[in-house]
């Protein structure tokens, strides 16, 4: 009898904590991280912050308790630790209101009781330190109008009165994935000194794209960097980093490029140059590439240079050695999809030298000790969750050592290999496949074919939201290929797929879908395939191109490429990759599934939420009127306070398990059982 784990039991998994977020204080002895649980009531989760031990030691200790949970830490250079939250005040006075806002609160280096550092009107959004200053940038909104936090707050106020939801757009994005833009303005604010009261105003300007990569400190507090957006047509509006005097907020230099996008500044030690990522845009022709690029940070002339010229995978936030390396120049860490792992790199900028310093699994929220000879960072692959890991700064191919940190699964229901094959064109093809344990020649297990989102990304990290071993508990094996347009590949996997999504795409997930058949252990008799986004745009397509497949469950997918470019939170992009539509249609034609809904016969069951600004919920809605227009069996799951993915618990749960009992009686021959509470 296999062993049972917490993936046979929904409730279990949902249960397990999720690590996320590192912080490294500026002595390089306290190494902090967020750990989410699930609330008392069991209805949403709950971040709360760690210790955890650089030695790897001491066990981890819990740090901070409260009902709505903390996010985001980082350390002033007096070691005082510093996260956002938005938990009431001890004592927050006569008349106060708990707006529920998020707001910068501090744990003194000594110990002792957290206290609230920081707040603004409508909350504080991110935030950024300095290494070796006191002074804080951080990202909050002022609503039109409103010239300080007084002015703000006062109309906020007036608007809650009159119970207006109201905005007024007078310039585009006004959406943004899951959440409207608006009303409020993105500003930077800078505070001089921590403590020493409301932050002094640095304007960024409208459509600020804010998170933790987007705002950075010069190491001596003078200057800030941020993402802007910049241009004003549609087609124009794209990425910049913006320098700015800390003190005065008097706009340095603008990073900026018509055909590229800028985002994730760091600063090098001496506070002089930035080191940032710089995306190409994409074409209707070409997918875009992206690199990282260094710059003078106050000098407009300097146009920058590319630092990784010949490298074929796309990296991700640099992150900047506190010290120069041995010729002085800048030494820089980031990481990068290859080949179904995201190892950690090490790149010194001034001989160009890239070592790949990991051997297996994907790396994120990298930080690097004060000396610059010990790396900290995130560590998951399909097979296990997140957790801390320590590694040597600078030897190639090594295995990291793992920091004790709730958060750790004990038992997988399955085992993991790989799948390769060979594309038409002769490209290599790979794809990951997990396996149920009692999966043996004699008793063959169904598959489940769950192709990725993007579709520039990769399967090779942990998935708390699309979790295969959820599915390997249930019996299935779980086949998770990277097909044409897939990161970690080199440029071309882009670009074969770029002119047609539906081409080699589709052809590469067959072609590994037909070499994992041709295992003893894998019935090919009974299968099914799956996939969200980019991933639920591929089920459309396989659909409506081949009845191979007993059900396919496709979510938050495009279906009408004609009205999904015109109502998606950023049509600009859209549009730029599939052509205006009134100037050529014939990339719409091509790759639309609503076109041959007609082809449909596999049973399908159609997943949505309401709040999904990315791909609307009207993608869904269509697809399933037309699956009820032409008679297939279908079922529609409809989440009226989700967005692009499904965040809350007990929504996570009745996902899975509508999921499971939708394939259970497609591709098992069970008898379909409702979900409870739907």
């Amino acid at each position: 009898m296999p062993e049972s784990t917490a993936f046979h039991d929904l409730a279990a998994f949902i249960a397990l904590p999720r690590v996320s977020s590192l912080a490294l204080s500026p002595d390089g002895t306290r190494l902090v991280t967020v750990v989410q649980e699930l609330s008392a009531d069991r209805t949403r989760f709950v971040g709360a912050l760690w210790e955890v031990d650089p030695s790897g030691e001491r066990p981890a200790r819990r740090l901070t308790r409260s009902g709505r949970g903390e996010s985001a830490p980082a350390f002033l250079p007096d070691g005082t630790l510093l996260f956002l939250s938005s938990r009431p005040v001890a004592d927050p006075g006569e008349g106060a209101d708990d707006k529920q806002e998020a707001a910068l609160w501090s744990l003194p280096a000594g110990g002792g009781e957290a206290s609230q550092l920081l707040v603004r009107p409508g909350g504080i959004d991110g935030y950024a330190t300095a290494a070796a200053a006191s002074r804080i940038a951080l990202a909050a909104g002022l609503l039109p109008g409103a010239a300080d936090a007084e002015q703000d707050e006062r109309l906020r106020e007036a608007r809650r009165k009159a119970k207006v939801s109201a905005i007024l757009h007078e310039s585009v994005p006004v959406r943004y994935w899951d959440h409207d833009l608006g009303p409020a303005v993105p500003h930077v604010f800078t505070v001089p000194d921590a403590g020493a009261g409301q932050p002094a105003m640095v304007d960024c300007g409208a459509r600020r794209v804010a998170g933790s990569e987007d705002i950075a400190v010069s190491p001596d507090g003078s200057l800030v960097a941020y993402t802007a957006a910049v241009g004003t047509l549609p087609d124009e509006i794209r990425h910049a980093v913006v320098v700015v005097d800390a003190a005065t907020g008097k706009q340095l230099r603008v990073l900026e490029s018509p055909d590229a996008e800028f985002d994730a500044p760091a600063f090098t030690p001496d506070s002089r140059r930035l080191v940032c990522v710089r995306e190409r845009r994409i074409t209707f022709d070409s997918p875009g590439d992206v690199t990282l690029w260094l710059a003078d940070a106050t000098d407009d002339q300097d146009p920058g240079r590319d630092l990784l010229p010949a490298f074929e995978q796309w990296p991700g936030a640099p992150v900047v050695s506190p010290v120069p390396g041995e010729d002085g120049t800048p030494v820089v860490w980031f990481t990068a999809d290859e080949a179904g792992h995201a190892p950690v790199f090490r790149l010194s900028t001034g001989s160009g030298e890239l070592v790949r310093l990991t051997a297996s699994g994907a790396y994120a929220d990298v930080v690097v000790s004060p000396d610059g000879g010990t790396l900290y960072a995130l560590r998951s692959a399909v097979d296990s969750p997140p957790a801390p890991v320590r590694l040597d700064a600078a030897t190639p191919g090594q295995q990291p050592v793992t920091l004790p940190c709730p958060g750790q699964v004990a038992a997988l229901p399955g085992s993991l290999t790989e799948v390769h094959t060979t594309a038409e064109d002769g490209t290599a093809l790979r794809a990951w496949l997990v396996l149920p344990h009692d999966a043996r020649p004699d008793a063959p297990a169904p598959l489940l074919l769950w192709v990725h989102g993007g579709p520039q990304t990769s399967w090779n990290a942990w998935h708390w939201r699309w979790s295969p071993w959820v599915a390997a508990a249930a019996g299935y094996a779980v086949l998770l290929p990277d097909p044409a347009l897939s990161t970690g590949y080199g440029q071309h996997m882009h670009e074969r797929g770029w002119a047609h999504w539906g081409g080699a795409s589709y052809q590469d997930v067959l072609a590994l879908t037909d070499a994992a058949l041709r295992r003893d252990d894998l019935d090919a008799g009974r299968t099914a395939m799956m996939g969200g986004s980019y991933g639920g745009y591929m089920a459309n397509w396989i659909a409506t191109h081949t009845d191979r497949f007993k059900a396919i469950v496709t979510h938050a997918s495009l279906w009408n490429m004609y009205s999904f470019a015109q109502v998606t939170d950023f049509p600009a992009y859209w549009m730029r990759r599939q052509g205006d539509p009134l100037e050529r249609t014939e990339r719409y034609e091509l790759e639309s599934p609503h076109l041959r809904a007609a082809n449909i016969t596999t049973p399908m069951l159609v997943i949505h939420g309401d709040k999904d600004y990315r791909v609307p919920i009207g993608e869904g809605l269509a697809l399933w009127n037309d699956l009820a227009r032409f008679e297939v069996p279908a079922k529609f799951l409809y989440f009226p306070d989700e967005g692009h993915w499904i965040t809350k618990p007990n929504n996570i749960r009745l996902w899975y398990a509508t999921v499971l009992g939708f394939l259970a009686h497609h591709v098992l021959g069970e008898q379909w059982q409702r979900p409870d509470l739907v």
